[in-house]
This record gives structure tokens, sequence and C-alpha cells, in this order.
């Protein structure tokens, strides 16, 4: 690389805001701790055994991506309150947050990734079982009638998407919603570069999607899920000093 390439880089990262790079990587940190053995890694994990990797791959990131990008803007929102007051609730926030992690990693068990993993493996069962039912004891007459009404939107929908890709997708998002690492974008964004907090979550969540997909199995028996969430407490107090810091 030529002394001109190199001083051309070095002034593109010189160029780059502190507090963009704070915001990124709070945001990665926080998600990563966050989603280890959390719900949507698991759901990830279990559908990439019996569907296509990169399909269920795809499905989960979007969502967790729009759930990213929502949530980023939900804590943009708060921009318009005095910024000081924002940085010491997102501070108070991370620092509760950091706490509560801590003492519930300190009461888990040790195999609580693995019970995490049969219980969104059982409950995945379970949908496909009651899906099942429903389509063997509805009534013939009824399912023509709403198989006329949702013949059209079904043919449309699976034309651009696959079952596989909707299923991971609105698992994903349903089971994000009101997620801590959901709530941790919003606090994140209300004190943050809001750029740096969206590009940091979506990476974050495509590092656990992308190891959930290709070893979920083996993650979740080796993973210790109580040490994690014990070093993800400890993150969350780093970041609501470092809050506090880069105010």
């Amino acid at each position: 690389m030529s002394e001109t390439t190199e001083e051309a880089t070095l002034g593109l990262i010189a160029d780059i805001p502190p507090g963009f790079i704070h915001a990124f990587v709070a945001s990665l940190s926080v998600i990563v701790v966050s989603e280890l053995g959390d719900k949507t890694f698991f759901i990830a994990a279990i559908m990439a055994m019996k569907h296509s990797r990169l399909t269920v791959f795809a499905g989960a990131i979007s969502a967790l991506g729009l759930m990213t990008v929502l949530s980023a803007l939900f804590g943009y929102v708060a921009t318009y309150i005095p910024k000081i007051y924002t940085t010491y609730i997102a501070a108070l926030l991370f620092f509760i947050f950091g706490l509560k992690m801590i003492c519930d990693g300190c009461t888990m068990s040790e195999d609580e990734g693995e019970e995490e993993f049969n219980e969104v493996q059982d409950t995945l069962k379970r949908t496909d079982e009651d899906a099942d039912v429903e389509s063997q004891t509805a009534d013939p007459a009824e399912v023509q009638k709403r198989s006329k009404i949702l013949n059209v939107v079904r043919r449309i929908t699976f034309a651009l998407f696959s079952r596989v890709f909707i299923q991971s997708f609105t698992m994903t998002f349903l089971a994000e919603w009101g997620d801590r690492s959901q709530l941790a974008t919003v606090i994140l964004a209300a004190a943050e570069d809001v750029v740096g907090v969206c590009l940091g979550g979506v990476l974050g969540h495509a590092l656990c999607t992308g190891l959930a997909v290709l070893g979920g199995r083996i993650v979740a028996q080796k993973i210790s899920v109580r040490t994690v969430t014990i070093i993800g407490g400890f993150v969350f107090l780093i970041f609501a000093m470092t809050t506090l810091i880069f105010e």
C-alpha cells in the first residue's frame, strides 16, 4: 500500500466522529451479549436443522434488521428531549439492566442454554402440530371459503417469499418484540449516534444469527448462558459509565 493510500485511509478513520464509534461499539457489544442463548438465537438454530440455512438466516436477519431500525427510530424520537436528560436516563437504565443480568446469571443453572433450546424446540413442534390438526379438522366449506379470500394473497406472498422465510421472519420478529436487546437499542438510539447504533445492532444480530444457523445445537451444548449473561451484565455497566463519559 502506497503512502498516499495509507494517509487517505488514516484520514478517513480520523474523520469518523467519536460519537459514531462509541455508538457502534456499544450497540454491537450489547446485542452480542444479549442475543447469545436468547430465544431468537434458538429459533434460528432449530429451524436451520430442518430447512435451508440461507433461507432461515435471511428471514431471521430481515426481522432483526427491521426491528433494529424501528427501535432506533423510537429512540431517535426521544432526542427531541434535552440530551442531558436522555443521557442520564440511558445510563441509569443500562445500570439497572446490568445489575439485573448479573443477578439473573448468578441464579441460573449451568445447563440453562440446553433448557432454553429444548423449550423453543417444543414450541416449534407444537406450532407445526397445531397447524396440521387445524387443517385436518377444519370444516371443508369454511376452508374453501377462506381459501377463496386468501388464495390470491398466498400466491403473491409465496411467489415472493418461501414458507420457511416467512416462518423464520415472523417467529423471530415476534420473539424479539419487547426483548432486552430491543429495549437496549431504543435506549442507545436516544443517547447515541443513531446510524452507529443501527449499523452496530444489525452487525451484532448478523453475527449471532449466523452462529446459530451454522452450529446452534453445538453452541447450545457448549456455551454457558449463565457466564454470557453475567459478562453481559458487566458490559451493560461499562456502557452505563461510558455513556456519561461521552456525554
